[in-house]
């Protein structure tokens, strides 16, 4: 097995016998004017698996985030104008199906996913027990600490979304996530552009496939700052529960073998 194959298979015990390295691995890492962090993300990623390509959504950026990019050695899809978080990983999830590649990596470019986590989080995948795995910040021991008003939220959006799959789900809004071959096909597809994660999870349940969580550390952002602040919490709780509702109703779409 080659390094970059090691790399991402960690100390998987039941991926024994899978071949990591024929399986063509992509990091998809939608960024918008993450200048500041995007170089940085790219290079921790093609450390942690020299045999990962990595590609960089610029969300129509306003600042240099896809020269950033590009220099450090990913390949960057340019959109002409910002589509918001769920276009640009849509986008991202479109570019790995149509490119035949097995495996994806979701990171988001502000830093606050730690690539070394990748082999733990793709265990599950690799061993056939799920579709889906999405790193959980909260269904570890420690659990991570953010403002006291977004634990509130995540944790409502967290009960609603249980309720609505009829799973545990603990971190609904997590964007650190690894899919495989069917659920890159579903999110190639059909993915939400509102609230993606949280939607998402319902349309994984709906369409039969399987999520799993895996607990995972969350670093401090390196640079910029999110643009959900403590009152805009609030009223994205509001709106995403109402969008988890609608998704409840929505008929599934098509998906492509």
């Amino acid at each position: 097995m080659v390094d970059g194959a090691r790399a991402l298979a960690g100390e998987l015990a039941g991926a024994a016998e899978a071949d990591v390295s024929a399986l063509r691995r992509i990091a998809v890492v939608p960024a918008y004017n993450e200048e500041g962090s995007v170089a940085a993300v790219v290079r921790e990623l093609r450390a942690a698996d020299p045999g990962l390509e990595v590609v960089v959504i610029d969300d129509g950026s306003r600042d240099r985030t896809a020269d950033v990019a590009e220099a450090a050695g990913a390949r960057v899809v340019r959109l002409p104008f910002n589509l918001g978080i769920g276009g640009a990983v849509q986008t991202g999830y479109r570019y790995a199906y149509e490119h035949g590649f097995d495996l994806v990596l979701r990171v988001d470019g502000d830093g606050q996913h730690d690539p070394a986590e990748a082999a733990a989080l793709a265990a599950p995948v690799l061993e056939g027990r799920a579709d889906v795995a999405v790193g959980s910040r909260f269904a570890g021991t420690d659990g991570y600490r953010s403002s006291r008003s977004r634990r509130l939220a995540i944790r409502l959006l967290a009960w609603t979304v249980s309720a609505a799959v009829g799973e545990r789900v603990t971190d609904p809004t997590s964007g650190f996530q690894v899919a495989g071959r069917r659920a890159i096909a579903l999110f190639a597809a059909d993915y939400p552009y509102d609230y993606p994660e949280v939607e998402a999870a319902v349309l994984v349940a709906k369409h039969g496939l399987r999520r799993v969580e895996v607990p995972v550390s969350m670093r401090e952002r390196s640079a910029g700052q999110s643009s959900i602040g403590a009152v805009r919490s609030v009223y994205y709780m509001v709106k995403v529960l109402l969008a988890v509702f609608v998704a409840l109703f929505r008929r599934p779409g098509t998906v492509p073998e």
